[in-house]
């Protein structure tokens, strides 16, 4: 059975979707922009106000879920510009650690509300 996760620390769905969901032991985040959870609004017009907003947004839904990032098997990344891979490296390795999980980014034509950046997570949990 799953189980889903919600929490006002993070934007609420504004779609047909969960902010995530367990199931056997994982995580399983949706897509996450830089939308502030206070204001509903994206927050900044830049590549790494933004990134780090949609970090801070899969931070407080695994430790909803009872778990935190530093357990994350996987990261989908969608980048609006691929120039900005070294810029999400190096944020990335702000808020994880060493082993790094798996990750895929890719270059999109287009992300919800004009984001430059959206990132989905599959944690685990103890």
């Amino acid at each position: 059975m799953k189980n889903i996760i919600k929490t006002d620390k993070a934007p609420g769905a504004i779609g047909t979707y969960s902010q995530a969901v367990v199931h056997n032991g994982l995580l399983f985040t949706s897509g996450q922009i830089a939308i502030d959870p206070e204001t509903g609004e994206m927050l900044g017009n830049d590549f790494v106000t933004q990134t780090h907003q949609v970090f801070k947004n899969l931070m407080a839904i695994a430790e909803a879920a009872g778990t935190d990032l530093q357990k994350t098997i996987k990261l989908n990344v969608y980048l609006q510009d691929l120039n900005h891979f070294t810029i999400l490296n190096n944020i990335m390795g702000e808020y994880l650690q060493e082993p790094y999980p798996a990750r895929a980014a890719v270059e999109v034509a287009r992300l919800p509300k004009g984001s430059l950046v959206e990132i989905d997570a599959i944690v685990a949990i103890d």
